[in-house]
């Protein structure tokens, strides 16, 4: 595919190394002449030095036949404006980054579609999402629901109370024969190796496991876990961006306690005029001693959504500290992510990981409805509709030429998940979640062309 990326940014930058990585034709626009030498010295891509909304400059990146054009500069006005000049040139599929939520809001009464611009993407309102999903299923460390929750994803650890640990993946499905999940991604304790689990795989002490699970699986898991996902009703947030803004006011109206802690005066007091419902705070969120003062050990979660990690990281440590069990950090270092549990934070986010699985779905072969990647896994979940002349249309699981790296987690079907097992026969129409590891995306990929 050729892509062209406009905004060599954090998330532009980050696109463009996920995707050079695909084996994609990449070229990358932006005025900074430092962050093009750099992606150019550190990827294998082209870039284009000047002002993205330039009509010489578009028609200069062969917009016009290009696959995709992806904007993701600073300013939500450039990237409408240029994914609308690239779609009248000829572009098959644009994207733009805003920041107002308005737009998606509104996307019922205005058509992006009929100016230029097939789709539209906050890595703000993501984030704001994926917290609340975290809140919603407390209990676990990952959570990822497709269709609505027909199938969802959850990630756990296992402790050494699990009835199957040192059992294998098939001895456990024998002793539980009734359950609604099925692993699909395990990384063993104190290492980064992802392993998709077959049959003779056991479960050890420490494994970070993900499942796929029906909605009635995810009360089992909880109970074989030994985890209680504890009702969530009081949230402190340290950081007034706009992350912190959406969640604040999406918590608020699901009735949710919330506490807004905001360093910079002026920035306070503009949030409690946005948001007079919730307490804004002036202060510092580091200072223990605001946050006693504030009530911290009867918080229930303490989301940390600052501009710098590491002060999201070390006020979530202290809030943990303080007894708070749900803590979300936000970081922007990917590396943060392999040290999560191990300093004792819950869940980290990440706001260029985010956008890069909502866009990556449209660089996938196949019909790929929906995907993610696991935090801390080298793994992608991925979401296909089988087409009539898909070749695994018709066919048993059991039957198909599947590779050992990649597992079916679950099919819905007319809505309804199904934890899908090798009887399973996969028709024509089905949405099909499955597992795999990067080298076996693209045999995927082929099965469900």
């Amino acid at each position: 595919m050729k892509i062209i990326i406009a905004g060599a940014g954090e998330v532009g930058f980050h696109l463009a190394k996920l995707l050079s990585f695909e084996s994609q034709d990449i070229t990358l626009i932006d005025t900074d002449r430092e962050r093009l030498n750099y992606a150019e010295g550190h990827l294998d891509i082209k870039t284009i030095r000047g002002n993205a909304s330039s009509l010489s400059l578009i028609r200069e990146s062969n917009a016009g036949q290009s696959d995709l054009f992806i904007a993701v500069t600073a300013h939500e006005s450039i990237n409408l404006m240029v994914c609308a000049m690239a779609k009248q040139l000829g572009c098959k599929r644009t994207i733009a980054r805003i920041s107002s939520i308005e737009f998606i809001n509104s996307a019922e009464d205005i058509s992006f579609q009929e100016i230029g611009v097939d789709e539209l993407i906050s890595p703000e309102e993501l984030a704001a999402v994926e917290i609340q999903q975290l809140l919603d299923q407390s209990a676990f460390s990952n959570s990822y629901e497709f269709e609505k929750g027909a199938l969802t994803m959850i990630g756990t650890k296992l402790g050494d109370e699990v009835p199957f640990v040192g059992k294998s993946v098939m001895e456990a499905a024998t002793i539980f024969p009734n359950v609604h999940f099925m692993p699909i991604a395990i990384q063993r304790k104190g290492t980064q190796y992802t392993m998709i689990p077959r049959g003779d795989t056991v479960f050890e002490v420490g494994d970070t496991v993900f499942f796929i699970t029906l909605k009635a699986g995810v009360d089992e898991i909880q109970k074989l876990s030994g985890k209680s996902n504890e009702p969530i009703k009081n949230v402190m947030i340290l950081g007034g961006s706009k992350i912190g803004i959406n969640t604040a006011r999406d918590l608020c109206e699901k009735k949710f306690n919330v506490i807004l802690l905001e360093q910079n005066k002026l920035k306070a007091l503009e949030i409690s005029e946005i948001l007079p419902d919730i307490m804004v705070i002036h202060g510092d969120g580091r200072s223990s001693e605001l946050l006693e003062e504030e009530a911290i050990e009867s918080m229930d979660a303490f989301i940390s959504v600052t501009e710098n990690s590491e002060t999201n990281i070390m006020s979530c440590l202290m809030a943990s500290s303080k007894g708070v069990k749900k803590t979300i950090a936000l970081v922007e270092n990917m590396d943060y992510f392999h040290l999560s549990h191990a300093i004792g934070i819950d869940t980290l986010i990440n706001k260029k990981l985010l956008t890069a699985n909502t866009i990556f779905r449209y660089i996938r072969r196949g019909d790929v409805v929906d995907m993610t990647t696991l935090n801390n896994l080298n793994a992608e979940i991925l979401e296909f509709i089988v087409k009539p002349t898909s070749r695994v249309a018709n066919y048993r699981i059991k039957d198909l030429d599947f590779p050992r790296t990649a597992t079916i987690g679950g099919v819905i079907k007319e809505g309804e998940g199904i934890i899908a097992l090798g009887d399973y026969q996969i028709r024509a129409g089905d949405r099909v979640v499955v597992c795999c590891l990067p080298r076996a995306i693209k045999r995927i990929e082929s099965l469900f062309l």
